[in-house]
Order: C-alpha cells, then sequence, then structure tokens
C-alpha cells in the first residue's frame, strides 16, 4: 500500500492496525507473506536489515498490517537507525488505530535484550502483544515446546501479552496467528 519515512506521510489514523516488530533476521517479512498467503507481498532478504520504513499492507477496508523496521544486526549506519529508531517509537506510542503488535523472535535465540525492552516498552503503553517465536521447525518438538513454555512464563506477568509458536517453512502457528489478526482488527476468520 504505501512505505513512509516519516509520520506525517502515513494514512490516515483511522481503522485498525496491527504492526509486527522484531530483530532483524527475526523473519518479520516471512511471516507476513505466509498469514497473508502471498510469496512476494513483503520483499524478504538474507540480509538483515532491509526494512528501513513503515510498510503498510491493505488487508481490508481500513484495515492494516505495518512492516516496522527490525533492529538488530542491520548494516546500516548510526544514524539512520536512529532515524528508525524514532519513527517506530512515534508510531507505537501515538498511532490511535494500533490495535495491536506483534513481536517476532527467534524461537532459537528468544528474549534478547532488545526484545525484552520492546516487551517492556509495548506492555507501558498499554497494547496488546503476541508474541511469534519463529523458526521453531528448527527444534526439536521438545525443544520448542520446552521454548513456547519458558517464554509464557517470563511474559506471564505482561497483561494482554500471548505466545505461540510458528513456522514460515513448515505453516506452524500460522492459523492461530490469523485468529489474532482477524480479532485485532475486527474481521471474521
Amino acid at each position: 500500500m504505501l512505505s513512509v519515512a516519516r509520520m506525517n506521510q502515513c494514512p490516515a489514523d483511522e481503522g485498525f492496525e496491527v504492526a509486527f516488530a522484531g530483530r532483524s533476521n527475526a523473519g518479520k517479512s516471512s511471516a507476513l507473506n505466509k498469514l497473508c498467503a502471498r510469496n512476494k507481498l513483503a520483499r524478504t532478504s538474507h540480509t538483515p536489515g532491509r526494512t528501513q520504513q513503515l510498510n503498510f499492507f491493505a488487508v481490508g477496508e481500513g484495515r492494516r498490517l505495518v512492516d516496522l523496521p527490525g533492529y538488530g544486526f542491520a548494516k546500516v549506519p548510526l544514524e539512520l537507525r536512529a532515524e528508525w529508531g524514532k519513527l517506530v517509537e512515534t508510531y507505537l506510542e501515538k498511532r490511535a488505530s494500533l490495535a495491536g503488535v506483534v513481536l517476532l523472535m527467534d524461537a532459537r535465540h528468544p528474549l534478547k535484550p532488545q526484545d525484552r525492552m520492546l516487551v517492556d516498552w509495548v506492555s507501558s503503553l498499554k497494547r496488546p502483544l503476541h508474541v511469534l517465536l519463529t523458526k521453531s521447525d528448527k527444534l526439536s518438538r521438545g525443544q520448542a515446546a520446552a521454548t513456547l513454555t519458558a517464554v509464557q512464563r517470563e511474559l506471564a506477568t505482561m497483561a494482554e501479552t500471548s505466545v505461540q509458536l510458528f513456522s514460515s517453512s513448515d505453516g506452524r502457528g500460522v492459523d492461530e496467528a490469523r485468529a489474532v489478526l482477524a480479532r485485532w482488527l475486527g474481521m471474521t476468520q
């Protein structure tokens, strides 16, 4: 629909939006593509940090998914990363149509310090949070279950926070994640 580098370029602040956040290598674009059943909706890359603006995707009348710039591994100048941070901060704090935040974390490396900061921040803003533990297909069933339990336990005190396993490769967790999105966006699935 639209890519923006400044808040004044965003679509009208009405309807419902769900933001996708996470480390630069967490698989945000792959998850968006899988959830929307469109292979090339969001650009994927082997190079972290390709998402450098707020990318808005229309999923119905007045309903949007928003791919936020990732944090972590992006090899870009510090000034540019600081600009992304301000843009994301302003978006999460001020956007009235934001119905919830989906935080993607690699299931093999969950709850890194920046992930914890984002969880705490989203919680302080009283925004609903749903965590996708991505790349769960790369773990054994036992490892995946243990990771899910550990992250759920860690986030149990956070209001309006849920956690699930997810894999863009094998489709694990797609229906569960779509149900959360449909609820937040006021859509029937």
